[in-house]
């Protein structure tokens, strides 16, 4: 064959890097959001970050009132072509006529007090592990140094709770013959780790540690010695409710298995978790939701909205520079300006999609979870002429502060279960019902997964036994057997 040459006329759908942009920002979090514009701010000197209470930086469009339908055109259209994709118009680069850009205290990013140099930030005191502190309880006891080495290896072994896993005859089966260590200093030592703080580390199991903390509370406690004898004879009683044989076994009636019973439950199964430094993961509510005149609105949150502007200096520097050597800001300022634009289309559009929840589910902001009514994205996104992904990166780690609570958008949607009647009853609001039957039934003959289906049924919601069974465990509500007491 020849090689030969052909013109070939085709349309494709190009994602502008604005519009990239734009859409990875509409699928952060705020948190993610913030962190992403500070890593911006510092790699372009274009762009100002102030986080001043003072600075106003940029503003949406002004809170919109509910419902969405009485929502401006002006407003709907920007923040649906936003969404969708159809702003790729280059934005303009004449300075003089932008005075928005310019808005902030005006002094230069390097303008800094003499005496800032000098100011360290605070550092929090780094948490002491659970090894550390029993290290220090070994390296100040009255034993010998051998013994220190062994009951620091046996420390060493210890998991996050405070629980020695390893069996001991494996473990000096795994030593080094010439340590010289046998199986009666590995108990000697275990014998030292038990009686350390916190109380209940050291233990091999759970009921050797309930046992561990009940003995080192004061001899005279109430109901000590049975509680002792419950949690090494009858734990497994315990945990299966077998009430009956429980009382069969301590020889004690209602009053004193029930003061029993409180004072197992006290103890900590997990003594090492104080020690588990976990980092707190913080929730900035992206809208606000209030009752105002009878009506629900919903707001964006300032403090969730990033104070963004155009460094006046170096914009200035750029107005009077036209050299190949302003080319580098002039990008820069293009940059900064997309981010500014891209920032505010998203807020926009979280803004509207959440009047659109709000609308649809007035009777929960009402009546709480159980007036929760049906509705899925597709809803959302057909009312909003919004395609069905975009509302699904909008509701994805985007949060509503309610007087009910800060919950997710994604909450108020969920699939539906037909009724009697021919309607519809959202799986959150049943399982809110679920969660009442349970908090009011009769701990002595709590309610069974086929009892909650035919109580939802004489509502006139169908509801299977299985069904009830998996909305019930989401819920992490234990099953019938262990909800009973006595």
């Amino acid at each position: 064959m020849r090689p030969t040459l052909q013109l070939k006329l085709s349309q494709h759908l190009t994602l502008t890097p604005q519009l990239q942009q734009s859409i990875r920002l509409l699928q952060l979090s705020t948190l993610e959001m913030n962190q992403e514009i500070e890593r911006m701010a510092q790699e372009n000197p274009l762009l100002e970050l102030d986080d001043s209470a003072e600075y106003q930086g940029f503003q949406p469009d002004s809170p919109l009132p509910l419902p969405a339908s009485e929502l401006s055109e002006s407003q709907s259209e920007s923040t649906v072509n936003a969404a969708a994709g159809e702003d790729d118009v280059e934005p303009k680069t004449n300075l003089i006529d932008e005075p928005d850009w310019f808005e902030g205290d005006g002094g230069s990013r390097g303008a800094r007090d003499d005496d800032d140099e000098h100011e360290f930030p605070q550092q929090a005191a780094e948490p002491i592990s659970l090894r550390e502190h029993l290290n220090l309880q070994v390296s100040l006891s009255q034993i010998t140094e051998r013994d220190r080495r062994i009951t620091g290896l046996l420390v060493d072994g210890l998991d996050d709770d405070g629980y020695l896993t390893q069996d001991l005859e494996e473990l000096v089966s795994l030593l080094p013959p010439e340590l010289e260590i046998d199986l009666d200093d590995l108990y000697i030592a275990l014998e030292y780790l038990q009686h350390l703080d916190p109380p209940g580390v050291g233990a091999r199991n759970l009921g050797e540690c309930l046992a561990l903390q009940l003995r080192a509370l004061p001899e005279d406690t109430p109901y000590r010695e049975q509680a002792l004898l419950l949690v090494t004879s009858h734990l497994e009683s315990l945990a299966s409710r077998d009430f009956r044989l429980i009382k069969k076994s301590l020889h004690c009636d209602d009053d004193c298995l029930r003061s029993i019973q409180y004072l197992v439950t006290h103890l900590n199964p997990r003594p090492g978790s104080i020690f588990n430094t976990t980092v707190a993961r913080y929730i900035v509510p992206d809208v606000i939701v209030t009752k105002t005149g009878g009506v629900w609105v919903a707001n964006l949150n300032p403090e969730a909205m990033p104070r963004l502007g155009i460094n006046r200096y170096y914009a200035s520097i750029l107005k009077q520079s036209h050299d190949d050597s302003a080319q580098r800001l002039n990008s820069q300022l293009q940059e900064a300006k997309w981010l500014i634009k891209n920032v505010k289309q998203r807020f926009d559009t979280i803004l509207k999609v959440s009047c659109a929840i709000v609308e649809r589910q007035r009777q929960f902001f009402e009546h709480g979870a159980v007036a929760m009514r049906p509705l899925v994205l597709r809803e959302i996104a057909d009312t909003l002429d919004l395609h069905e992904s975009t509302v699904s990166r909008v509701t994805t780690q985007k949060f509503m502060r309610t007087p009910r609570g800060i919950f997710e958008l994604k909450y108020f949607f969920g699939s539906h279960v037909a009724t009697d009647t021919g309607g519809a009853c959202s799986a959150t609001a049943i399982r809110a019902l679920i969660k009442q039957f349970v908090h009011g039934e009769n701990v002595k003959k709590p309610l069974s997964d086929s009892q909650i289906s035919e109580i939802l049924g004489q509502q006139g919601i169908v509801v299977a036994r299985r069904t009830v069974a998996k909305y019930r465990e989401s819920m992490q509500i234990p099953p019938v057997s262990l909800r009973k007491s006595f």
